[in-house]
């Protein structure tokens, strides 16, 4: 390990040690001339989606109607023939658009308008017959019901436009991956990130890195960036040990097509792994792998074992030199290139994609901004070592589980027509290790198979914080291109910033300012000057080169330590100061879920997003598996909503003077607005054990017209339920999970989001611990039965004592009254029956593998209940006040 980079401030300390040939600069340049000359070659027919049945259709006949004319006149031969069909088809759309049929929509839609007709009827019966004796009982229930139907219809209408997409990943061969050509598909950058090495186990981080590396695309366009904010020697070791492992696990997947690219998760499945295998070796090769990937787990196991106990003078590396990151909050940059040097090839001789290990610079009295600020400092190295046009984002437990996922965001990306409009790829987040009731709704089925296809019919899905493709123009607060032909290009952007001396090649302040005076002469283009961009994207000419080539790519002369120097400096603490980074720029900091509020920034500028759902899912990852790490997972996700909510970006008055559609901008309102529906849904929980034991109910005697009306309320309520699932496909237990999970998350965590939020916007900060993850299959058994006490549990447990101790008294008053009491009982019991039901995973969560109640949760709970009845028994509020005769002492003696 060396010092790379001494001089100037304290900030642009850090560490480096990179290595790199010529070769490889050469095949991670991307040349966009040719690029751009090979998609205009082959973008005849379009691709646009709105017509692409149309246009596919009509260009397949006009081919072969043109093919068989020359065939007749005997112009054409077979090898001929061949040529012009693959032409033909490389002209092809890489994408369609599929939209639901009318059959199964068109009754969904219907069903939707006709429930908002029925819900005015049912609101004006409400609003115009009180139930006197129980006035404010009614009063607060009629407020909950408007706060949750409005809740309904803000979620409902953006599902008005679902749509799916398929991609041609055959015709992006043949567009982009021509046989004696170069291959032309654009480079990936992909960003891997982790922050503690102990709660997300080193051997989860190397299998998603060696499902990176071993992905099927050129290698030469994959560099792979782990960026680790523990600044651990233990990861850093780990990389290493992957690293030599990825030299014989690469050439054994690519031989044998294997699926998924991650070994402990290739290995452990519980199917034919000889099905359609026809290569005589390969269980003799699948069985040394096997025995290969054990050694190297047990390896990873000696360092964890190593790393349990930390020295008193600090972890020393294999040179005796110190390990920079002693001390996690206080450490320089470091930078190493673990794969993608001179001389590193694999076992057949091949070459390696690039692997890069990044920690940035970590000082007291600095804010770091958690994981915003990690991604934006890979977006900034990435800018400086490699600059790919685009993105691809992972948790370090979210693995590649299609090898061929980076190829479908290329469909969409790379496509001539709508590819420079698109702000990111979104693929949905499946999940390993998942009980198969989904107790908890952990697969979150209804969100990424229902809301998010709603979404792509509009201007496109959010962004969900892992498992997408960016475009970096759009993370670098770009707007997307007009439908004007743009007058600038490629190689003049490259002059403004590009030294012409090979020996001496450096980017200078001064030298970029004056290829912009030159630039804005020649085009007459008006373009900001230097110290804008200084200002926007900090002090770096590098990376502002790097921003200035639109389509990606390194300049061509490039000088090796200059980049080792700014790359180490653009991860220093104090190198966002003063700028637009994590404001305009990058991943946006001010919410725990910066995902959301950097893609509203993005659709505010006016770009689109796609929703990518192969056949094959693209990701696979963990979920939490026990009932508290899962309400804790909520609460986070509640929380950043409230965050954005009380900030500048709130949906509700931000964005106007962009490009935001209006359906879009209600789905974002939701996404922000839901925590906040806690409250009325907690009350209104309460209200059928008030009445319960109060004799009392919130609706008056109907009449026939108001039970024609509540009983089309609760048809129209079934029914879109039923035609919802029917044209999504998702199932009736999935659908069902999600509803009692609703319940159960709104009681809980988000009513403690909503008073979290209210304190840190009164200035008190909460903190967030990171989730243990495990791919162990006996852990994931036992972890579902694991109980963890947490104060969010209280209300709900609260809510299920008060609704059984309102069913028992309602039934005991029921008896004690005879018959007649019988008849209003059964709608009361109907609604309590109903929170319990809804609150029955929470009671089997509580209940653990012995099926009891831990003593702390009955206890604060019976104590929550007790407060609660000595308050109701005090205050009275809702019981009528009767006055009788005063009744005297008559004086005889009986």
């Amino acid at each position: 390990m060396a010092a790379a980079s001494t001089a100037g401030s304290h900030s642009r300390k850090g560490l480096g040690f990179m290595r790199y040939d010529d070769s490889d600069e050469e095949n991670a340049d991307y040349n966009q001339q040719q690029w751009q000359h090979n998609v205009e070659a082959f973008s005849l027919a379009g691709s646009f989606a709105s017509k692409d049945s149309e246009v596919e259709i009509g260009f397949l006949r006009n081919t072969e109607k043109h093919i068989e004319r020359k065939e007749k006149k005997g112009l054409i031969s077979n090898d001929q023939e061949d040529e012009d069909y693959i032409l033909a088809e490389a002209r092809q759309p890489l994408w369609r658009k599929v939209p639901v049929p009318s059959s199964l929509i068109n009754p969904y839609r219907i069903v939707i308008v006709m429930r908002l007709v029925v819900l005015a009827f049912f609101f004006r019966f409400r609003i115009l017959n009180p139930v006197h004796d129980a006035f404010p009982l009614w009063l607060v229930s009629v407020i909950c019901e408007i706060w949750l139907a409005l809740s309904w219809l803000v979620d409902q209408l953006p599902k008005w436009f679902p749509i799916t997409r398929e991609t041609s990943l055959e015709r992006l061969s043949l567009r982009f991956e021509q046989e004696g050509r170069q291959n032309k598909l654009a480079p990936v950058d992909v960003f891997v990130t982790t922050a503690d090495p102990f709660k997300e186990p080193p051997i989860i981080t190397a299998n998603t890195v060696l499902s990176v590396l071993s992905v099927d695309y050129p290698v030469e366009k994959v560099n792979c960036y782990v960026s680790d904010d523990s600044a651990s020697m233990l990861l850093y070791d780990t990389l290493y040990e992957t690293s030599e492992f990825a030299r014989i696990w690469i050439p054994f997947v690519n031989k044998y097509s294997i699926e998924p690219r991650a070994p402990e998760f290739y290995f452990s499945q519980k199917v034919d792994y000889l099905k359609d295998k026809v290569h005589p070796t390969f269980v003799r090769d699948r069985r040394a792998m096997k025995r290969e990937y054990e050694e190297f787990k047990v390896r990873i196991n000696v360092l964890i074992s190593k790393a349990q106990k930390k020295p008193e003078e600090g972890w020393v590396m294999k040179d005796g030199t110190p390990w920079p990151g002693n001390n996690t909050e206080d450490h320089p940059g470091m930078i190493q290139v673990c794969l993608g040097s001179a001389g590193t090839l694999d076992m057949d001789g091949k070459q390696l994609p690039r692997l890069v290990y990044v920690s940035r610079e970590k000082r007291p009295g600095y804010r770091h901004h958690e994981k915003a600020g990690a991604m934006n400092a890979l977006v900034r190295v990435s800018a400086v070592l490699s600059n790919a046009p685009f993105v691809l984002n992972l948790d370090c437990d979210q693995y590649i589980n299609n090898s061929k996922t980076i190829r479908e965001a290329m469909c969409f990306l790379m496509d001539p027509q709508l590819g420079k409009r698109i702000c990111f790829v979104q693929f949905p987040k499946r999940f390993d290790g998942i009980d198969n009731n989904d107790r908890y709704a952990n697969r979150n089925t209804v969100f990424y198979d229902i809301v998010m296809k709603g979404l792509d019919g509009i201007q496109g899905p959010v962004y969900v914080g892992t498992g997408c493709v960016f475009n970096r123009q759009a993370i670098y607060g770009n707007k997307p291109p007009s439908d004007k032909k743009p007058k600038t290009s490629q190689s003049s952007c490259c002059c403004c910033c590009c030294s012409g001396d090979d020996s001496g090649s450096t980017f200078d302040l001064e030298e970029i300012d004056e290829g912009l005076e030159g630039f804005e002469e020649k085009e007459e283009t008006s373009f900001i000057s230097m110290k804008n961009f200084e200002k926007q994207y900090g002090m770096s000419p590098v990376l502002i080169a790097s921003v200035l080539m639109e389509d990606g790519g390194l300049p061509k002369v490039t000088n090796t330590q200059l980049l080792i120097k700014e790359a180490i400096h653009v991860i220093s603490c104090g190198y966002e100061e003063k700028t637009e980074w994590g404001k305009e720029i990058g991943w946006l900091y001010g919410s725990v879920t910066e995902d959301i509020l950097t893609g509203f920034n993005m659709h505010c500028r006016g770009w689109k997003s796609v929703y990518c759902t192969p056949k094959r899912d693209a990701f696979k990852g963990s979920a939490p598996i026990n009932l508290s790490d899962r309400l804790h997972q909520v609460l986070k996700w509640a929380l950043g909503s409230t965050e954005i909510f009380f900030s500048g970006y709130c949906p509700l008055w931000y964005g106007y003077t962009g490009k935001l559609k209006l359906l879009q901008r209600l789905a974002y309102t939701n996404t922000i607005v839901y925590p906040f529906t806690s409250i009325p849904l907690l009350v209104y929980c309460t209200i059928p054990a008030v009445c319960l034991l109060t004799g009392k109910f919130i609706v008056p005697a109907l009449t026939n017209v108001a039970s024609i009306w509540l009983m089309a309320l609760f048809t129209s309520m079934i029914l879109t339920c039923v035609l919802e699932l029917r044209w999504s496909g998702v199932n009736i237990q999935d659908w069902w999970r999600n509803e009692q999970f609703w319940v159960i998350g709104s009681v809980s965590s988000h009513l403690f989001a909503v008073f979290q939020g209210l304190l840190k916007v009164g200035g008190v900060h909460s903190n967030f611990t990171i989730r243990a993850k495990s791919t162990d299959n006996n852990s994931v058994s036992n972890q579902l039965y694991l109980f963890k006490w947490t104060t969010l549990m209280i209300p709900p447990t609260s809510l299920v004592i008060l609704n059984m101790v309102g069913i028992v008294a309602g039934i005991s008053d029921a008896i004690n009254n005879g018959y007649n009491s019988w008849g209003p009982l059964f709608g009361k019991l109907f609604f309590s029956f109903w929170v319990i039901i809804h609150l029955y995973p929470f009671l089997k969560g509580l209940m653990g593998r012995q099926n009891r109640t831990p003593t702390i949760v009955v206890l604060w709970s019976i104590l929550f209940a007790l407060v609660f009845s000595m308050i109701w028994v005090r205050i009275d509020v809702f019981l009528p006040k009767k006055t009788g005769p005063v009744l005297v002492q008559c004086g005889l003696e009986c």
